[in-house]
């Protein structure tokens, strides 16, 4: 019989080795052709040092408007969905009519592949005959209606809101089983102290609901730092390079043949992934801690 101190190394060596195979090596192999001049132009891989990731931030290139895209995308949705998704959970946790059926409808498109939803609102966004425009114009707010996917200043907008439409039921579902996890023995004492509603949310629902915050803003950020088909599907990176992010971007140098930029560009998106990763589980951690 296996001695208890001995027995959890059974199952921790074969977990680590797994992790070293196919996430450790094959991330240390990446970044190895991150410092080459790999691509599909020569048969040849030369070390080239740096010489990548200078390029990346060379004032000629618009690799950091593709990192500030991607950082502010990230922020966006992290805030909208977290947001609407409290207040659909808040409104759909009370005993208000057909609750279930909005739960569904809200919901329903978390579960709608992205490709069908960016198809379905490129058209409906079309500037010229999208079912958005027509039914503004149809109504005499002709002035609200913009060239929504085309435009500079309305694509990344477009694109983030599409996102949100998207993503939010998802939150909503997790939030709201956060809410009903919390006995409603707490809201019992805290009106019996004459707390009000704001007092009762703010002492004891942000409290009790913070596992749930943690866990949706990481999703979010991670998914967030990781948007290719919401922004492939709408724009391509239009108008220019406007709406253009990391992954699209490094879609667009495998796609060159610039492998080894594009391995660079990988290597500095899993840097930031990491770093904010880490940041951001050890903040709500300790704001847990702290109620």
């Amino acid at each position: 019989m296996l001695r208890n101190k001995t027995y959890p190394f059974y199952f921790t060596w074969p977990t680590l080795l797994l992790y070293a195979v196919f996430f450790v090596v094959p991330g240390l192999i990446g970044f190895y052709y991150a410092l080459t001049d790999w691509n599909s132009y020569s048969d040849q891989i030369n070390f080239i040092g740096l010489d990548n990731f200078k390029t990346l931030f060379s004032s000629g290139e618009n690799y950091v408007s593709y990192i500030v895209n991607t950082l502010k995308f990230t922020v966006a949705t992290v805030v909208l969905k977290t947001g609407f998704g409290l207040l659909f959970a808040l409104a759909l946790n009370e005993g208000i009519k057909f609750k279930g059926f909005h739960r569904v409808m809200i919901f329903m498109p978390s579960i709608i592949p992205m490709l069908v939803v960016g198809l379905i609102f490129k058209s409906v966004l079309n500037p010229a005959t999208g079912l958005l425009n027509e039914s503004l114009r149809s109504v005499g707010l002709d002035f609200l209606a913009q060239k929504w996917l085309v435009d500079v200043h309305w694509a990344f907008k477009s694109i983030i809101g599409v996102d949100t439409w998207k993503g939010v039921g998802y939150i909503m579902i997790i939030l709201l089983a956060g809410l009903q996890s919390i006995s409603r023995t707490y809201y019992e004492a805290a009106e019996i102290d004459g707390a009000g509603a704001w007092q009762k949310f703010r002492a004891v629902t942000v409290p009790l609901l913070t596992p749930a915050l943690v866990v949706t803003t990481v999703l979010n950020l991670l998914y967030g730092l990781k948007v290719f088909e919401a922004v492939y599907v709408l724009t391509n990176g239009g108008p220019g390079y406007a709406t253009d992010v990391l992954y699209t971007a490094i879609f667009k140098e495998f796609s060159m043949g610039r492998y080894g930029v594009g391995t660079a560009l990988s290597s500095l998106l899993f840097l930031v992934m990491t770093i904010v990763g880490y940041f951001v589980v050890r903040l709500m951690a300790r704001e847990e801690a702290d109620h």
